[in-house]
């Protein structure tokens, strides 16, 4: 039952349920072979992180330090290779031999890497890992300062189908705004160059909120981004976390704010779908006339069946969500980051929740309303045996008085702009509790 209909729109991104501030040690620690022991593993997802950055931007809680003094990127790329081996063994010794279905490689920023560390994290993936790139979806994150032709050629070559490169504006002076100092020439050679290299799809990350953005400058730089035709535009409302570098600065949350992001939002949503975009969740718009890649188009970053290596990686197992430890200071992840590579034992799970019944009809309802097309309501009685209707009668009343919800199980227009209002109303209580007592670090 929920307590309390949300009262503002931007309580926080939902993507993941339950959040890794939920997350607990496990102990004693399962052995991976045995966490994955029974699971379907014929059309696994997989995911790689690279924690390392050129420059912490003001609004990022992401786990990520900047810089990588004195070979760290080798020796994480060493445990990195050391964690496929002994992930892939327990895989194989815990069931049919594993295949996978997309892939994706997120920060941090993975182009922060050299070219040839890239191709030496992509020889890890293949060979190590045994992951089949070249045949699955692969979506891999850079930003305009690391998108260089070098780079963006090891991604080409090795199989990359979708770039999505982090922009935020085009406007200097906004892009300060946000402790973000780039320069517009510099990103408008970085898209000249991901479209040099024919990577198939370019998702260019914008985010609205900004201090001192106007709807004018707005428009401008959604027109400078549609200039490059991609095929894919995240439009991100600002948020100020604890321990960022805006709330250091004591940018703050207020209705004002609010009521611009909301108005912003729907400014930025309105002009892409007039220009042959189509809508597909909050933040998520893809150009009708685009390419598909066949075997799937979300990645599959968040979907049960995923396979995470790296210190900033999640794995999913149908009822265990697993991962290491988490911070945002750069103190604390640089120190994770230092336990990450001094580390020998990768066999077992450190970090995670578990789901029961209850978690799992929560998760898939929740990662299903939030997405434009909603909840499929007969996929949801075949997997959990019971109705939404009846599961989640209190919030489907309340989303459906406010204006929020169809008639199906799908979002209207306005409740896709509450998404990150409305996801949290889904999450239990003991996911509420757990993050309530997280100690930020």
């Amino acid at each position: 039952m929920i307590s309390k209909f949300p009262a503002q729109p931007y309580e926080s991104y939902v993507y993941a349920y339950p959040h890794k501030t939920a997350y607990r040690p496990l102990r004693p620690r399962p052995a991976l072979a045995d966490v994955w022991r029974g699971e379907d593993r014929s059309a696994l997802s997989f995911y790689a992180h690279i924690p390392f950055c050129e420059v912490r931007c003001g609004f990022c809680n992401l786990f990520t330090r900047v810089g990588a003094p004195e070979q760290l990127t080798t020796r994480y790329l060493d445990a990195l290779e050391s964690q496929a081996r002994q992930v892939r063994a327990a895989l194989e010794s815990s069931g049919d031999v594993p295949g996978f279905a997309n892939a994706a490689i997120g920060g941090g920023t993975p182009t922060f890497l050299e070219a040839d560390e890239l191709s030496r994290l992509f020889d890890i993936v293949e060979k190590t890992m045994r992951v089949e790139l070249g045949t699955i979806p692969l979506s891999v994150e850079g930003s305009p300062s690391t998108a260089t032709p070098d780079r963006l050629r090891v991604l080409a070559e090795r199989g990359t189908t979708r770039l999505s490169l982090g922009v935020q504006s085009f406007d200097e002076v906004e892009a300060r705004a946000a402790v973000r100092p780039q320069k517009a020439a510099d990103v408008e050679r970085a898209l000249s160059a991901v479209r040099e290299s024919g990577i198939p799809i370019l998702n260019i990350d914008l985010i609205y909120g900004i201090g001192g953005q106007t709807e004018q400058s707005w428009l401008r730089s959604l027109d400078a981004a549609l200039v490059w035709r991609p095929e894919e535009i995240y439009l991100y409302p600002l948020y100020v976390r604890p321990l960022t570098g805006l709330a250091r600065i004591g940018r703050e949350a207020d209705d004002a704010w609010d009521t611009q992001r909301l108005k912003l939002y729907r400014v930025g949503r309105d002009y892409l779908l007039s220009q042959g975009y189509e809508q597909t969740s909050m933040r998520m718009f893809r150009r009708i006339d685009g390419p598909r890649i066949e075997g799937g188009e979300d990645y599959a970053c968040q979907t049960d069946g995923m396979i995470g290596l790296g210190c900033g990686a999640r794995s999913y197992t149908s009822t265990l969500h697993y991962s290491f430890d988490y911070a945002v200071s750069a103190h604390e992840v640089r120190g994770i980051i230092d336990d990450y590579v001094a580390t020998e034992d990768f066999g077992h799970a450190e970090v995670g929740f578990q789901l029961d019944a209850d978690e799992l009809r929560r998760r898939h309802f929740l990662q299903s309303l939030l997405q434009a097309e909603g909840l499929d309501e007969a996929e949801y009685v075949r997997r959990f045996d019971t109705s939404p209707h009846k599961d989640f009668a209190a919030e489907i009343a309340q989303l459906r008085s406010a204006g929020f919800l169809a008639d199906a199980l799908r979002l209207t227009p306005e409740g896709l702009a509450w998404s990150d209002g409305i996801g949290p109303l889904i999450f239990s209580d003991p996911v509420r509790a757990a993050m309530r007592a997280y100690e930020l670090k």
